[in-house]
């Protein structure tokens, strides 16, 4: 039953759209997590560049000619010769990417597990409809956040470039997007999506099917509240393992290609959910909107 038009303009925002200030908060969420954990990126990042850049220009005896060696050292090496402020080189085109991908999923997620699969009677949600839940909210998600995942690896490989001594092709992020927009058209922002929808499916089936079933057990039964002692043992059970890392790393690069980087990788992804969530429950409490 909808409201008559002057009490519905007396409403909050969130309650008059509720699904885009989610997605809107989602998004604020995921821009503090990646500017919390983006130096980690950027390392795990250089650490795998510079080896693959010193092998093209110098073959077997790049091994001795790596700048840097280690994550703390990479990162280092990073504020000594770039400034400090380089460790965040890069991250508007990846806040852009959390941004919509974020918004896409959890939106997506929740209109699901409300709307579509609902909750029994007594609020318990189960987990086969919590898995395909968030397998379809992880495809929605990166479908929509495809284009700004492409510019950012694109940028990214602008850094792999400037280490083999080769002219930059973008000038910034904005003209990244121009120009793959110009070379390959409404088509080309979606260059590989089909691979990237598959691998969104699979790690968020892990992250928020974990922390929806786990975080609801534990309210449901023991006597912890929805609270943010709640929230973080919702986050921590899940990184008990590098499964997320072990995906990305194999379909990108090979088996061989697991420890190149995987410090760096691994230990960004825990606080980077972590943060996602914490700051996530946060703000919809503070702007009214009920808990994820």
């Amino acid at each position: 039953m909808s409201l008559p038009e002057d009490e519905e303009r007396l409403l909050p925002l969130a309650q008059r759209w509720p699904r885009a200030s989610k997605f809107l908060l989602s998004g604020c969420a995921a821009t503090v997590a990646e500017l919390a954990t983006f130096p980690l990126d950027l390392t795990k990042t250089r650490l795998q560049m510079q080896g693959e850049a010193a092998l093209a220009r110098l073959g077997d005896s790049a091994r001795e000619s790596v700048p840097y060696r280690g994550m703390v050292r990479t990162a280092l090496g990073i504020v000594q010769e770039e400034g400090f402020l380089k460790l965040w080189q890069g991250v508007t085109p990846a806040i852009y990417r959390h941004i919509v991908y974020s918004g896409g999923r959890m939106v997506t997620y929740e209109h699901l597990r409300e709307v579509v699969f609902g909750k029994s009677e007594d609020k318990h949600y189960p987990l086969w409809k919590s898995v395909i839940g968030g397998m379809m909210a992880g495809v929605v998600g990166q479908f929509l956040a495809n284009p700004t995942d492409l510019v950012k690896v694109q940028m990214q490989m602008e850094g792999k470039r400037k280490l083999e001594g080769k002219p930059l092709r973008f000038r910034g992020v904005h003209h990244a997007f121009a120009k793959i927009l110009s070379e390959g058209g409404i088509r080309g922002l979606w260059a590989g999506w089909v691979p990237n929808i598959q691998r969104a499916a699979l790690v968020n089936m892990g992250d928020l099917t974990t922390y929806d079933t786990v975080k609801h057990y534990l309210v449901l039964n023991t006597p912890l509240e929805d609270n943010i002692m709640t929230h973080g043992l919702s986050r921590g059970l899940l990184y008990k393992s590098s499964t997320d890392c072990l995906i990305q790393a194999v379909q990108g690069e090979g088996f061989m290609s697991l420890y190149k980087g995987f410090l760096p990788s691994w230990l960004r992804m825990t606080p980077w959910s972590l943060v996602f969530w914490l700051t996530y429950e946060k703000i919809r409490e503070m702007s009214g909107v009920s808990p994820f």
